[in-house]
């Protein structure tokens, strides 16, 4: 479906054509149409998928009519990471347009925001915490919001959000149109739908199979000899752009140390740096002067980075959905990607699961030349902490050797995309 079969308003057209929109994807061509009539939306859709415009041009093409200069629109969004590439999206597709749109969020200082929303900027793309506080010093009036989008509402629920965004709903009129979308429904997020939207229209894209355009493989692997074969994997496969996913923000911090020791290009993203440092990593990352990131699950939803190649779980993920949201990362707008995963014998039964959902076996690969035999260095008699580990503390369980899962070997290196 090309866009000018939306029937927006002619002004959206310049933003679409500088963003190189010209066919919809499927859930644009669902949910346009349906946001466009005025419904409430239950939307889950495959990352990568361009969801965020679904619901970005039928807001701009609401608030294109009515009055202006004050905020009109709400986005609510677990990260700040995501509320910038929200607002990034809003103001490609509103270049054709005088509407303003704003960040608020914790980290930074919130004066500027204060200004922002002051100036009259009609679109609020807010975390909630900040939001709630602006609400409360006055600074943000939630009296005029006609379109409420309630975005990774699984992810706010994870990360102990949705108290507050059912203040955040109670404090915007009765009377509007309300988007909510979420890659799971929890108990709690389908509660938080049944109360906050109006005969929804549900819009599922097929978000419990991971891409199709992602390659998976699995790494056997000891804990203690993780970084090393990192550092093996790393040197052995062509890449363009890698994404290293660890548990923890201390393993992550440490995980970058080890890969920066390596004369290798890396940055990090985690919830230990400040905001300033986490959008200069993100910021570097995106443009290609670091060709690896280490992040922690802070990353997993909604970083959208085109040209990533490889996505690489250093520790595997506690469920399938987050291992199908981390590897979304890769394989994006329908380029291929890897997904490399080391594993341990801790994680055969999450294994199973994946194997389950996709159908088939996942391959697994072993690295020639790399000795999995090495043992595990004794612990440190001052600490108690094992210094080998990149996690510390208790040695390590037996983990199967490659052997177990057959002899796949890495093959000749892919050439570069």
């Amino acid at each position: 479906m090309n866009f000018t079969q939306f029937n927006l308003d002619s002004r959206l057209m310049v933003g679409i054509n500088k963003a190189g929109y010209e066919t919809a994807t499927p859930i644009q061509e669902a949910a346009i149409p349906a946001a466009l009539r005025g419904r409430d939306i239950i939307g889950t859709a495959q990352t990568g998928t361009g969801k965020t415009a679904a619901f970005v041009l039928p807001i701009l093409n609401k608030l294109l009519n009515g009055p202006r200069n004050a905020a009109r629109a709400l986005i609510v969004t677990p990260t700040r990471e995501l509320a910038d590439q929200i607002n990034d999206v809003i103001r490609v597709l509103a270049a054709g347009t005088r509407l303003k749109s704003a960040t608020i969020y914790g980290g930074v200082g919130a004066g500027p925001q204060i200004s922002a929303i002051r100036n009259g900027a009609e679109i609020l793309v807010a975390c909630p915490g900040r939001l709630l506080d602006l609400i409360a010093q006055g600074h943000a009036k939630m009296n005029q919001i006609e379109a409420l989008v309630l975005d990774e509402a699984d992810r706010m629920f994870d990360m102990g959000f949705l108290p507050d965004v059912r203040r955040i709903i109670a404090a915007v009129p009765k009377q509007r149109q309300t988007m909510l979308f979420s890659a799971t429904f929890p108990m709690e997020v389908e509660q938080l739908a049944a109360q906050s939207l109006m005969h929804p229209q549900k819009i599922a894209m097929g978000i419990s199979r991971p891409a199709y355009t992602v390659t998976h493989a699995l790494y056997p692997v000891p804990q203690h000899l993780k970084s090393a074969l990192l550092l093996a994997l790393l040197k052995h496969t062509d890449t363009n752009s890698v994404l290293i996913f660890t548990r923890t923000r201390s393993r992550a911090e440490k995980v970058h140390r080890q890969i920066k020791a390596a004369g290798l290009n890396v940055t990090s993203l985690h919830s230990d740096r400040t905001q300033g440092q986490r959008q200069a990593a993100l910021k570097g990352f995106k443009e290609g002067r670091h060709d690896i990131m280490v992040a922690t699950d802070i990353a997993a939803r909604g970083l959208d980075v085109e040209s990533i190649s490889h996505v690489i779980n250093y520790d595997m993920p506690d469920t399938a959905d987050a291992y199908i949201h981390r590897i979304g990362r890769t394989g994006r707008a329908q380029k291929t990607g890897d997904a490399f995963t080391f594993v341990t014998s801790e994680d055969e039964d999450l294994i199973k699961k994946l194997e389950r959902i996709m159908g088939a076996p996942i391959k697994r690969e072993t690295i020639a030349g790399f000795d999995y035999t090495v043992p595990a260095p004794p612990k440190s008699a001052s600490s108690g902490r094992g210094r080998g580990a990149p996690g510390g503390g208790r040695p390590p369980r037996p983990a199967p050797t490659p052997k177990s899962y057959g002899k796949n070997r890495l093959g000749p290196r892919r050439p570069k995309r």
